[in-house]
């Protein structure tokens, strides 16, 4: 069965990685909650989509922290605000979640100034209290970048899996678009099933560290035999709807023909699960065909796409409806469409 994500919790209706879009997550039916791992200067990890956070708190209203904002090079991308490696957990503390696109999402935007931030502890405890098992795939980002400012992501990781008593737990997932901090997760004995993200263009920071020009790109990483490599480390690949779409037009819900995507027969066949990001019903993210009308925020023909992604077999859909995606898994089901792989 594919798994149904909840991509940053319930984010479609609730500011990311709040304490509201979990508990809404879960309440909407997501096998899985996806949190993004970033660190705090005391090595205290958070759950913020990204280190630069000025996008998802009310950190620049915030005078007592102005001169804290700053421009840095991250993973060879130059950004300015403020990055939660120049702050104490204690001082995040007084920070509030925000709607990142409050334009496209104004319900949510109502739920600004609700939740603090949380850290990965707080969001294992929200998952051990849940009425049924609920899986946690969790993002380490930037791995690279931390380790070189003194950060070990998998160290830290793995101090807080074990103190939470999650060790070995079957419920974790890891992943990231670095190879080496998930070997190194792999090998602390964390537990959990290792999965590497995949840009459809570009190469990975670790191996730009490493190979600088020379390294492979993540598009060299999808052919048959670098796919048979990942799977003697890694349990399954994860790739952007595009990346898993191409070349696969969606289907009508009552068009019997099967949804073929070459790379999940192929990642299939070598013993790889695979997971897919983000769906989303808005115009803004439909492809071309399926949008409807001219309001970016208004919902297009979702249940079209939703169902062609996960009759494709993939093993796990991000969401940022979770409710939305459980239906469109029902549905595909509903046609007799196989769904999950290997994993």
């Amino acid at each position: 069965m594919t798994l149904v994500i909840a991509h940053r919790g319930a984010s479609g209706y609730r500011p990311e990685h709040s304490r509201s879009a979990y508990e809404l997550a879960i309440d909407l039916g997501a096998d899985a909650i996806e949190p993004d791992l970033v660190p705090t200067k005391d090595g205290v990890l958070v759950l913020r989509h990204e280190n630069e956070i000025s996008g998802t708190t009310d950190v620049a209203d915030h005078p007592e922290f102005a001169a804290r904002r700053t421009t840095k090079v991250v993973d060879g991308n130059r950004l300015s605000g403020w990055f939660t490696e120049d702050f104490t957990w204690d001082e995040l503390t007084v920070l509030r979640t925000r709607e990142r696109l409050p334009a496209l999402r104004p319900r949510s935007a109502e739920h600004d100034g609700e939740d603090p931030v949380l850290r990965l502890e707080d969001l294992l405890a929200i998952l051990d209290a849940a009425p049924r098992p609920v899986a946690l795939v969790a993002e380490v980002k930037h791995a690279t970048y931390f380790d070189s400012i003194g950060l070990p992501m998998g160290e830290l990781v793995d101090g807080v899996v074990g103190g939470a008593g999650w060790r070995g737990d079957e419920r974790l997932t890891f992943e990231c678009f670095e190879k080496g901090v998930l070997r190194d997760i792999g090998s602390r004995g964390a537990g959990g099933r290792l999965v590497y993200l995949q840009e459809a263009r570009g190469s990975a920071a670790d191996e730009v560290a490493s190979h600088g020009r020379a390294a492979p790109t993540y598009a060299d990483e999808r052919t048959d035999g670098a796919l048979a490599r990942l799977a003697e480390e890694f349990d399954g690949i994860s790739l952007d709807l595009k990346t898993l779409m191409a070349g696969t037009d969606p289907v009508a819900l009552d068009d019997p023909r099967p949804v073929r995507s070459d790379v999940v027969e192929r990642a299939h066949a070598v013993g790889l699960a695979v997971f897919t990001w983000t769906l989303r019903p808005e115009n803004r993210f439909l492809p071309a065909p399926l949008r409807r009308g001219g309001d970016a925020a208004a919902h297009g023909d979702w249940e079209r796409w939703f169902t062609s992604v996960v009759r494709t077999g993939v093993d796990g859909v991000f969401a940022d409806h979770a409710d939305l995606a459980v239906r469109a898994r029902s549905l595909a089901e509903e046609r007799g469409a196989g769904v999950g792989g290997p994993a």
